[in-house]
This record gives structure tokens, C-alpha cells and sequence, in this order.
């Protein structure tokens, strides 16, 4: 049994493909205080910053999963829009564009700590002018790492996957696997 400290329903739903146990309860933490020159860095000191913050709270009785996901299009950050015209504007910066998704997770037990940063890259079609603004109206862009859900509305567009599609989601739950049973 682990703790995910994550309000994601896409993590937890990764989790239960895999057949992990756990329990879900997120952690608040402000990721506008991290400043980053790197998307990994970002990434990576928004994990640690949620893992700071699960230990005050949780403590170890529970191994603690955290985790966190951009987005990077031309090695800059791309982050979850604020409103409807700043979505579009990041969905059209990605249609015909090569997409970065970067996920770092940190795994932590009493003895034991596993950190990752996994890398997938989609490159994506033109998106259909009609199909993204029935998107856009649609809200399910709302709270997503750069508007964009690779099992949903991007789908259709992806041309080629370089990386694991759980990474995309939000957890490389490949890559933590092993290290549940030590």
C-alpha cells in the first residue's frame, strides 16, 4: 500500500492498471513559488516541493508517491491555462509541433527514496480548426498540463510517440514497479 499525494485522476487510474495499491489524498503546494531555467528542473523541484510537503503532513507510515507533469513546446514551459483564450493559444503552439511531456516522481519509504524524470515526446498533426474549438468549448482542457490529453482530444492528432504513454499521464508507473517491493 502507498499514499499517492495527488488529487490526479489520471494517476490513480494508472495505478489501478497496474494493480497498485493505495490511497489518494493530495497535497497542496504552490508551484508558482518554484523558478526554474529547465523544464526538467521545474518539474523535478515541484515533485521534491510536494514530497517536502507530504512529509510534514503524512509522515512515513505510508510510502508517499508524488508527482508532477509538464509540458514543453521549443524547450519552454507550457503550463495549465488560466482561461479558454490562453488554452487555445497553447493548443496552437503544439498543433503541427513536436510536444514534450516531462514527469517527475519520487518515490519515498522509511529506508528508501527513488527519484525520475521520464521524457515522452509527441509530435502532432495539424489540429482541425473546427474539432479544437469544439474542444476548447467542451471545458476538458481545464486543469491539464498545456491544455492537452494525449488519451483524449490529442489522440487523433499524434503521429509518432517517442517515450512511455504513462509518462504522458502523469506517472511512469513502469519505472516505479520495481522499486514498490523493495
Amino acid at each position: 500500500m502507498i499514499r499517492l499525494c495527488s488529487a490526479s485522476e489520471s494517476r490513480a487510474k494508472l495505478l489501478d492498471n497496474f494493480g497498485v495499491s493505495y490511497i489518494q489524498e493530495a497535497v497542496d503546494f504552490n508551484e508558482e513559488s518554484i523558478k526554474s531555467d529547465t523544464p526538467r528542473g521545474f518539474v523535478y523541484r515541484v515533485a521534491q516541493g510536494k514530497m517536502d510537503r507530504a512529509l510534514q503532513i503524512f509522515g512515513l507510515d505510508i510510502p508517499l508517491l508524488v508527482a508532477d507533469t509538464v509540458i514543453s513546446v521549443d524547450n519552454t514551459i507550457v503550463r495549465k491555462a488560466k482561461g479558454i483564450d490562453d488554452a487555445r493559444e497553447i493548443l496552437l503552439r503544439q498543433s503541427g509541433n513536436k510536444s514534450t511531456i516531462i514527469t517527475a516522481l519520487i518515490f519515498k519509504k522509511e529506508l528508501f527514496e527513488f527519484a525520475d524524470i521520464s521524457v515522452t515526446h509527441y509530435h502532432f498533426a495539424k489540429f482541425d480548426s473546427v474539432d479544437l474549438e469544439n474542444y476548447l468549448n467542451s471545458g476538458e482542457w481545464q486543469g491539464k498540463a498545456g491544455a492537452c490529453m494525449v488519451e483524449g482530444f490529442c489522440k487523433k492528432y499524434i503521429q509518432k510517440v517517442d517515450g512511455l504513454e504513462s509518462n504522458a499521464m502523469g506517472l511512469q508507473v513502469e519505472k516505479l514497479l520495481p522499486w514498490l517491493e523493495l
